[in-house]
Formats: C-alpha cells, structure tokens, sequence
C-alpha cells in the first residue's frame, strides 16, 4: 500500500519537463532528483515528500525515452505515478527502475491524501475509491524487488 500528498498534472506530461535536458549530463542520481518537474514546476523538488503520489492526465512520459525521467522522480521521493494513460517507454522504463506506476482516471486536487493499491488496481482519495489497471503478478515482482536489475540479480542468486 502506497499512500502520499498528490500531486496533479494534466495531459502530456513530457519526458522534457520532467528531467529537462540540460541535467541530462550529470551521471549522480541524486543531482536529477533535484530537477524532477523543473519544467512544470520549478519548486517540485524542494516541496515533494517521500512517498508522494503524482496524479496525472493522459500520456503521462511522452516524448524521449529518457530514463532518467522516471529516475529523477523515485529519487526525489515519489512513491507513484498514477495516470489515465502512459507513453510505452516511460511505463516501461518506470517499472525497470523500480517507479510504481498505475494507469487509473483519479479525480482528486493537489495535496489530497492518495493511497494506491498496486495489487488490487484502486486508488483511494478520501471516501471514493478509483479503480486502475491492476499490474500483472510479474511486474508487481518486478517492482517488489527495487527494479529489473535488482530483480534478475535476485533470480540469478535464487539460482544457485
């Protein structure tokens, strides 16, 4: 269960403004934390908390492929991103850098108290309860483990 502060966006939500270019360089993660949502909101690093939730319109990760994006936000604390839909990649590239990710149409406001239950495919914000795509019992793994990387390790040592 993941609960956290909304924090909402709309529509088309690019990989640009997510991690814009310029950060795009620097190879410490926790540098591009420090940039997550420049783009929309040049204040989001500074005021996101650990285990924070952004909810999110349509094709939420358009545009480049960037996986720093969904890096940038697992490191400045974002514990979920629900969305009506995701770009491919980005939904990808969240999943194999251990970014929960929920495709779910949420109706709440900014600083709303989100909880997300990744295994049951609802988000619930106050008394009403929104019900998402629930993730397959492989990505749920996947995510359980921290990421695609520590996940294969973690197969590869339960192989010995």
């Amino acid at each position: 269960m993941i609960r956290g502060k909304a924090w909402v966006f709309g529509d088309d939500v690019d990989t640009d403004v997510i991690i814009p270019g310029p950060y795009l360089r620097t190879k410490n993660i926790k540098d591009l934390a420090c940039h997550a949502m420049e783009g929309l909101d040049p204040e989001f690093a500074k005021k996101v908390k650990l285990g924070d939730v952004i909810v999110a319109g349509k094709n939420f990760g358009c545009g480049s492929s960037r996986e720093q994006a969904p890096l940038a936000l697992r490191e400045a604390g974002v514990a979920c991103v629900v969305a009506k839909s995701f770009a491919r990649i980005f939904y990808r590239n969240a999943i194999n850098v251990g970014l929960p990710v929920m495709e779910a149409d949420v109706a709440c406001r900014e600083g709303d108290e989100v909880e997300v239950d990744l295994s049951q495919g609802t988000v619930t914000v106050g008394e009403r309860t929104f019900r998402g795509t629930m993730l397959p019992d492989f990505l749920l793994e996947i995510l359980q483990d921290g990421g695609l990387v520590a996940h294969r390790r973690k197969e590869k040592e339960g192989a010995l």
